[in-house]
């Protein structure tokens, strides 16, 4: 696997120092029935970085998300999370660990009956005791959080954009203050415009809340612009992760297609893409 790390950082008398792995996972293996997902998957997520992880349609993505989140069980490899193997926890030691992490789903997989005030409510109900002032003063500030209005909290999904659907399940993956967001696809579906300030918004969160971001993706514009680093899965593992110039000098097969195709080499030199104001 290549990798070229950039986020070590120096110590006060110059030393560097190794960035911490919030997530580690290591000789993973998942399938369903006869057919293998993953295997031999070794992955880092390191504090405070957005990383991107890419790959081929089918080829696991969401798959991994959801491994890590309990939600589909491996069938060889551990995965750590803040330094616990995730498959030693008590239930309610998993439930204490649940409430560090944020999910922002494909396509925002809101609840379609609640309006969004709800939606962002989900969560606090479930793992927190409080007032329904408090609820919904706190739902609020998830809103504004994200750039919504304050008149979308009544709206129900079918009322809101597709700009705005991502908003607002992104407040609610942000509801319980996590230190780990997993974004699903994040812009998909999404205009250029809208796509480029959902990275601008994911970017800023991650600077203001100290948040640590793994977004799947198969945006080039995400991963140009919003990533630290980029992780790519192809052969069943992750085959090269680091910044972007990792991918581009990657002699694979698949990177090499991916990152030097059309649509990439359409990308300026430069390899960000301008922000207004």
């Amino acid at each position: 696997m290549e990798e070229i790390d950039d986020l070590t950082t120096r110590g006060h008398e110059g030393r560097a120092q190794e960035p911490e792995a919030v997530i580690r996972v290591r000789d993973l293996k998942v399938a369903f029935g006869d057919k293998v997902i993953m295997d031999g998957l070794d992955l880092d997520v390191m504090r405070g970085e957005i990383l991107g992880f890419v790959g081929g349609s089918g080829q696991g993505k969401s798959v991994l998300t959801r491994t890590i989140l309990g939600l589909v069980r491996q069938q060889r490899g551990t995965i750590e999370v803040f330094g616990e193997n995730v498959d030693k926890l008590s239930g309610p030691q998993r439930r204490v660990l649940e409430r560090r992490f944020g999910v922002m789903f494909q396509q925002g997989a809101l609840f379609s009956a609640l309006t969004v005030k709800q939606n962002i409510q989900v969560p606090m109900r479930e793992y927190l005791k409080l007032s329904p002032d408090l609820l919904d003063a706190l739902a609020m500030v998830k809103l504004d959080l994200v750039g919504l209005p304050p008149d979308a909290a009544d709206k129900v999904p079918s009322e809101l954009s597709g700009g705005m659907i991502k908003r607002a399940a992104l407040a609610r993956a942000l509801a319980l203050d996590p230190e780990i967001v997993f974004l699903d696809e994040p812009t998909s579906g999404l205009d250029p415009i809208g796509a480029a300030e959902f990275d601008a918004l994911i970017m800023t969160l991650k600077q203001t809340l100290g948040l640590t971001v793994f977004m799947v993706t198969h945006d080039l514009d995400s991963l140009y612009d919003a990533c630290d680093r980029i992780a790519a899965l192809a052969d069943k593992k992750v085959i090269a992760v680091g910044p972007l110039d990792t991918m581009l000098k990657s002699d694979h097969p698949w990177l090499k297609a991916y990152f030097g195709g059309e649509r990439a080499t359409a990308r300026k030199p430069s390899g960000k893409r301008e922000q207004n104001g």
